[in-house]
Parts: structure tokens; C-alpha cells; sequence
């Protein structure tokens, strides 16, 4: 399974306004694990950049003056891209600004969503914790995931960290098929969700209880016993009582 974690700095926050693309950061992963394999282009979009945005990424026109525009780097994107799973925060706005540029090409069509399949972990982490913050800033402090160097955004920086948070919020857990089957009686698959503990943690002490801890154990459920008229369940198991 090839994923492509992607995310993009642009002009400015509107792509009806004619903002455009200014970097697109780009990691593989497969088998969700990193690869090492990536993608980063900064990109001349041969217009303005809002003040605001440069306050956000820190990227000028004059440092993007000798950048190539993105019909020289669009065949070469796309290559990277192709048939993978775009793993994306908030992939409408993304999505919006790649599909613009991609339109702009002499005898393009269609859209990027038609290449790959899209998965936005806003929309994941909106199910997962709603009512709360998911900006990836919240994410990485809830999943321990570091952004320590993240003073201004930068696509291939918040792609990597990206990556770590969606691995966070999807990994731990994997789904085990419980029936025969594979099916329940709604046709549905039966899964439980199986924790992931550390292979290497320290084994928990056992502590017995005491003669007088047993004694007094077995006097209260007697009493239980004799308050209730039955069979006190956490005497037996197996037909055989525990202490």
C-alpha cells in the first residue's frame, strides 16, 4: 500500500482569487512505513504574495524569482503521485489549489482526485476528537508528535510531521477477524481492535495476598452469599473457588 502524505504553501488563502502554489512537500509511505522516498518543489507562481501568508511561511518573490512555474514541474509531480493514496489535513484547500494548476496546462483535464484516492485527517481527526482543536499544531500535542522546528509552516516539513500524526492516530490498533467466515449475521465483518503494547516492557511484579487477606476475602463472600441467597460469582471459576 503506497500512501503519499502531501501538503502545499500557496500565495495566499483564496484559490478564486487567483492565489496560487508556491511549494508542494511530498512523503512515501508504504506498508505504513516511511520510505525516505520524497517529493519537494518550490514553484515561481508569477504573482504577488500576500503579506499574510508570508507571515506564515516565511516564502518571498524574491527568493521564489528563479524557481521554476508548475508547468515545468507538473509532469514530474505527477509522476510521484500517480495511483497513490494522498494522505492530506484539510484536503479540499489543497486539492483546490493542485486541481487550478493542473487546469492551467495546455490540453489538461480532470482532477488530481482522479488519479488517487484522498484521505484528510482533519475529517479523521474530527471524528476522533470532536469539540476539540485539530489544527495539526493540537494533533501533534495530543499525540506527543514533535514540531519543535516548526516556527513558520513549510510543506515539506508539515508533510513530515503529517506523516507522523496520521501514523499516531491509525497505528496501535489493527483488526482482528473474529467468525469463521469472516461475516456476521448483518453481513457485516466482526472486528476488535487489539492494542499494540511495547515488546520490550519491564514484566509487572506479582504480590500474593497474605493468609489474613485470604481469610478475610472468604469471610465477605459469605456474607455476600448469605445476604443475596445464591452463588457469589467471584468465589468459583471453572467450578473451582478462587482465593
Amino acid at each position: 500500500m503506497r500512501q503519499i502524505v502531501l501538503d502545499t504553501e500557496t500565495t495566499g488563502l483564496e484559490v478564486s482569487q487567483g492565489h496560487r502554489i508556491i511549494e508542494i512537500g511530498c512523503v512515501e509511505l508504504v506498508n505504513r512505513k516511511l520510505t525516505g522516498n520524497h517529493y519537494h518543489q518550490y514553484i515561481n507562481p508569477h504573482r504577488e504574495i500576500d503579506q499574510g501568508a508570508i507571515e506564515v511561511h516565511g516564502i518571498t518573490s524574491d527568493f521564489l524569482a528563479d524557481k521554476p512555474a508548475f508547468e515545468k514541474i507538473a509532469a514530474a509531480f505527477m509522476e510521484f503521485v500517480q495511483g497513490a493514496e494522498l494522505v492530506i489535513h484539510n484536503a479540499p484547500f489543497d486539492l483546490g489549489f493542485l486541481n487550478s494548476e493542473l487546469q492551467r496546462l495546455v490540453g489538461a483535464s480532470g482532477t488530481l482526485e482522479e488519479q488517487c484516492t484522498v484521505t484528510d485527517t482533519l475529517v479523521m481527526a474530527r471524528s476522533k476528537h470532536p469539540g476539540q482543536r485539530n489544527s495539526l499544531d493540537a494533533l501533534c500535542l495530543r499525540y506527543e508528535v514533535d514540531n519543535s522546528q516548526r516556527d513558520l509552516h513549510g510543506a515539506l516539513l508539515d508533510a513530515e510531521i503529517l506523516a507522523d500524526v496520521y501514523l499516531a492516530m491509525t497505528g496501535g490498533q489493527t483488526a482482528l477477524q473474529l467468525s469463521d467466515s469472516g461475516n456476521d449475521n448483518d453481513g457485516q465483518a466482526r472486528k476488535e481492535l487489539i492494542v499494540r503494547l511495547p515488546t520490550n516492557r519491564e514484566r509487572l511484579p506479582v504480590i500474593k495476598a497474605t493468609s489474613e487477606e485470604l481469610e478475610a476475602h472468604k469471610s465477605q463472600m459469605e456474607a455476600i452469599a448469605a445476604i443475596t441467597g445464591g452463588e457469589v460469582l467471584w468465589r468459583s471459576f471453572t467450578g473451582e473457588e478462587v482465593v
